[in-house]
């Protein structure tokens, strides 16, 4: 179970990096914007969000099951572009979400 135990501790983390950097929502966007067939969401979430709504949800939901994990994932980059983009954010708590997103990144590509 380790694997799924590492990937749920980076699931965690990178929950509380959102929350400490004032990107969690209360509020789920709508039903709609949830079915976004667009990578990332792009067309109808900013990446956080698509982070809390989707990418976490069905990660935690591969853990619970203990579900075959994807073949690849490469979060990583997709935040660091995101992150460039915000210049209200604190640079430190960025970077130490894109450590968690990048171990994550590997975890999931090496299994």
């Amino acid at each position: 179970m380790g694997v799924y135990a590492d990937l749920a501790d980076l699931l965690s983390a990178l929950c509380a990096g959102l929350q400490d950097m004032g990107l969690w929502q209360e509020q789920s966007p709508s039903a709609e914007a949830l079915a976004s067939t667009e990578p990332f969401a792009v067309d109808q979430l900013a990446f956080n969000q698509w982070l809390q709504f989707i990418f976490v949800p069905r990660f935690n939901q591969l853990v619970a099951s203990q579900s075959p994990l994807p073949d690849s994932c490469s979060i990583a980059p997709m935040a660091e572009e995101f992150f460039k983009g915000q210049k209200n954010l604190d640079a430190q708590k960025s970077a130490a979400l894109l450590v968690h997103l990048a171990a994550l990144d590997r975890l999931v590509t090496r299994n």
